[in-house]
């Protein structure tokens, strides 16, 4: 690996992505990218750390003295760029592989995974390294608050990996994380997701069994002991297993749980825990994070503070502003236990307030039938649900897709209130005119839906 200078990144301005290559060019590599989104502030951090980016793809974009062609995750066949690496048989990785090769070999890595909660439970699990001075590396896929950014990379032992089961790369469809070399596992929950790319919960079990199988006999696979699917997954693993939860059985019980309107205190293993955040899920999560840092050798002590001072991950109910009396929420959910999630936590944290979930179907499993009924279970938990229209419906195939119109019947049919709604402007229009003082409007979307957020805010007021 040492002939190679010169990586050139197809899709530089992802988070994940520009992350590694201005940490490859503080390494002393050559390091150029293109992207179709060149924005800031992607752009201008990358520009700043003195790479060079061309904006679009191109074949001609790929410097001739390139050794090799970084190609992320969102790049297809049929990139002019992807296509040119091809036809020029040059040597072409996907950024796990060179995260691996660069950052992760001969580290301590710590690889948060699961179907729910991984990047609030590795946004903990980072922060209470970095709060005790472990100085650590970390890649996570939401922006946490107290590390101010989505990666870093440091000379640490430590690297803090939100591990996503989706694929690698076109050409590489393994999940990410098998690339992470984990000396921990954390797997949080296991349920069917990525329709797009698992045909099933078998083959999603089956991506996790991979990952219990290269956890060292010297590391250990921390699960979730409530969850019969990590249960299933880990029943034969080579590797030392912990559980954690709620039942009898768990190895690290959860205990003595107190939910107050703003935090939630727990007992874990003898000690007791407190955190600024709510709900059942974030005690698990803040469980999870716990046990793993137990195992890297932090004090109680350390970890009781770290848990204390965390803030929390942008986008996870976070508080976007009040106008005219009524809060507006932002939240990532966009899967049906997710959005169950959500919706039990908000009502903990407001409890006397009418509930508004307004609700974008963008991922790839949403987008089809596959969760027809179960998002109508979760949404009718709401006192008023909005569905927005459907983003690419076109690229679903047509008997797959997902209906809202049915979608907005079933919530009824389950005792709720729900809306299918086109766009974003009538669906502000609809909360302005009915909305009152006291209510709670929390936004689900794993996108920027339409800023919705903004909008509300301003017509609110």
């Amino acid at each position: 690996m040492s002939d190679q200078k010169h990586f050139h990144f197809t899709g530089v301005c992802g988070t994940a992505m520009g992350a590694v290559a201005v940490a490859m060019k503080r390494k002393g590599f050559t390091v150029t990218g293109s992207d179709n989104n060149v924005y800031p502030p992607m752009s201008d951090f990358l520009r700043g750390e003195g790479i060079v980016i061309t904006e679009g793809y191109r074949a001609e974009n790929l410097p001739a003295g390139a050794d090799v062609i970084v190609i992320g995750n969102a790049i297809s066949r049929g990139n002019e760029e992807a296509e040119a690496a091809l036809s020029r048989k040059l040597l072409y990785q996907s950024l796990p592989e060179v995260m691996k090769e660069h950052f992760l070999r001969g580290k301590r890595n710590y690889v948060v995974s699961g179907t729910h909660g991984k990047t609030t439970t590795s946004s903990m699990l980072g922060w209470l390294f970095l709060s005790a001075g472990r100085d650590p590396g970390w890649m996570i896929g939401g922006l946490p608050k107290n590390l101010g950014r989505g990666a870093n990379f440091t000379e640490s032992d430590f690297n803090v990996l939100e591990g996503d089961e989706y694929d690698t790369a076109f050409f590489d469809k393994r999940s990410k994380f098998l690339h992470y070399l984990p000396e921990v596992a954390v797997v949080n929950n296991i349920e069917f997701d990525h329709a797009d790319i698992y045909a099933n919960l078998d083959e999603i079990k089956l991506t996790f069994r991979r990952l219990l199988n290269v956890v060292p006999r010297t590391g250990l696979a921390i699960i979730n002991g409530d969850d019969p699917n990590c249960l299933d997954v880990a029943a034969n693993a080579p590797c030392p297993v912990r559980t954690v939860g709620f039942g009898e059985s768990c190895t690290l019980r959860i205990s003595d749980v107190k939910y107050e309107v703003d935090r939630s205190s727990f007992t874990l293993d003898g000690e007791r825990y407190s955190l600024r955040m709510t709900g059942e899920f974030n005690v698990r999560n803040a469980a999870m994070a716990v046990a793993a840092a137990s195992f890297a050798g932090l004090s109680p002590d350390e970890v009781s503070a770290g848990l204390e001072s965390f803030d929390g991950v942008a986008r996870r109910q976070e508080l976007r502003g009040e106008a005219g009396g009524v809060k507006v929420i932002d939240d990532f959910a966009h899967h049906p236990t997710a959005i169950k999630l959500a919706v039990g936590s908000l009502r903990q944290r407001y409890p006397d307030s009418r509930l508004w979930i307004l609700f974008e179907p963008r991922s790839n499993t949403t987008r089809r039938a596959v969760f027809q009924n179960e998002l109508a279970e979760a949404l009718a938990l709401a006192d008023q649900a909005v569905i927005s229209e459907i983003t690419d419906l076109q690229k679903i195939p047509e008997n797959d897709r997902l209906d809202p119109d049915k979608l907005a019947a079933d919530i009824a049919r389950h005792g709720g209130q729900g809306r299918y709604i086109h766009t974003v402007d009538d669906i502000v229009a609809t909360v302005v005119a009915e909305a009152k003082p006291g209510d709670v409007v929390a936004v689900l979307s794993n996108g920027g839906f339409g800023g919705i957020h903004k909008k509300l805010l301003e017509r609110l007021g």
